[in-house]
């Protein structure tokens, strides 16, 4: 087979291109807002780092999929002959992303308004189920092609905005660098260094990527193109964040602030009437994103361990996908966001992480199913470094969740 050239591997972009815009959604925009307005460029390195583990973790589940042809939830599944530790564990974890997504989907929604709303003034609870109904079309009458190109596209919407933002705020070159390769936690900062690992670590990207790195590519000689795909994708997603969190640093650092709107007016003077509608055209693609990967997530999670075929062209891919995004739109509709249900959702993806992590290791590096392409000792030092910190960030997501409840 002849070998990749670059433009083969860019026009393969897809499947982590989806991964990117799952993660940089409403919650990722807002934390690296208030992580630069609250700390300056202190917290870079947590992107730094937050992408690194991503692409670790991220990689490994594609090459899964791509090697065993078979979703990561198939793959764990597999692990167990016990059938009380078998159904417990596919249960637990698939009930966990599920209720996670559902949770989510309507914050999601409300998020991607925002820029609608602010530019328009139309109330966000009349934008937000329009937008989750047309989510809701495109996923049913396009699939997943339509799905992939609108995610790659609202990437480079993303990076022109918010990478543009950055350069006008005109940063502190020298404390950037600082911030990036000198890692602190400045006093108050542990919660916010936690936020922006926790955003960008989703345990349901890695049901999502599984599966379409298995659907896209059926050879492990493509194991390269999948591999680009990742490290490009996840290194643009993490310069969106940093751009995020590096205009915010350098416009409104020492303000107390609750949405990335409020960097359109210290941005005025330096882009004109331009700067609402950068800040907002970048919210919405931000937010659309996440908010069709949210379902999306779900479906291919139940449908990875219900050993569902066909992603959306199964009609239960579809049904899960469409509930979801029906239970987003409904409670937007009503502006409904309860905060237990948040956090208990917070506390479930807190639990699950590091076991789906735990499973990721184990799995890649089953001689019997992986061969050749197991895990190498590099990969798995570095793999398993990367398992333990998000197993700490869990436990302490987890039980910050579970004491806001009680």
């Amino acid at each position: 087979m002849a070998k990749s050239t670059i433009m083969d591997k860019l026009k393969s972009i897809g499947p982590a291109a989806i991964v990117t815009a799952s993660f940089i959604g409403p919650g990722t925009v807002t934390t690296a807002t208030r992580a630069g307005a609250g700390f300056g460029f202190a917290l870079l390195w947590t992107i730094l780092f937050a992408v690194i583990a991503t692409i670790i973790l991220q990689e490994m589940v594609a090459r899964i999929g791509i090697v065993t042809k078979q979703g990561l939830g198939e793959n764990i599944r597999e692990l167990f002959t016990n059938k009380i530790l078998k159904f417990a564990s596919v249960y637990i974890i698939m009930i966990a992303v599920a209720v996670g997504c559902a949770a989510y989907i309507s914050g999601d929604l409300l998020g991607t308004s925002l820029g609608v709303s602010y530019l328009f003034n139309i109330p966000e609870n009349i934008v937000a189920p329009i937008i989750g109904t047309i989510i809701l079309i495109l996923a049913l009458t396009g699939g997943y092609k339509i799905i992939e190109k609108l995610m790659v596209f609202f990437i480079v919407i993303m990076s022109i905005t918010f990478i543009t933002t950055m350069f006008v705020a005109g940063p502190n070159i020298p404390e950037l660098l600082e911030g990036a390769f000198i890692p602190s936690i400045p006093s108050g900062g542990t919660l916010m260094v936690i936020a922006l690992i926790g955003t960008t670590v989703v345990p349901y990207n890695f049901f999502i990527h599984a599966q379409t790195a298995s659907e896209k590519w059926q050879d492990t000689s493509q194991l390269g193109e999948a591999r680009f795909d990742t490290i490009l994708s996840i290194t643009v997603g993490g310069l969106i964040t940093g751009a995020i969190l590096i205009t915010a640093g350098a416009l409104i650092q020492g303000t107390e602030v609750t949405s990335i709107v409020e960097l359109a007016a210290p941005l005025e003077p330096l882009m004109g009437e331009w700067a609402p509608i950068f800040i907002s055209v970048g919210l919405f693609a931000a937010g659309f994103s996440s908010a069709t990967a949210s379902p999306m997530g779900a479906a291919a999670t139940v449908s990875s361990f219900m050993g569902w075929k066909g992603s959306f062209q199964n009609k239960k891919y579809k049904m899960v996908f469409s509930l979801v995004i029906i239970i987003g739109i409904i409670t937007s509709a009503l502006g409904f966001e309860p905060l237990e249900v948040l956090l208990i959702a917070q506390a479930l993806n807190g639990m699950i992480l590091p076991i789906i992590a735990i499973f990721i290791m184990v799995v890649i590096n089953r001689k019997g199913l992986m061969g050749e392409f197991k895990n190498s000792t590099a990969l798995n030092i570095a793999g398993w470094a990367v398992t333990a910190v998000v197993t700490f960030l869990g436990a302490y997501s987890m039980i910050d969740a579970l004491m806001s409840l009680f």
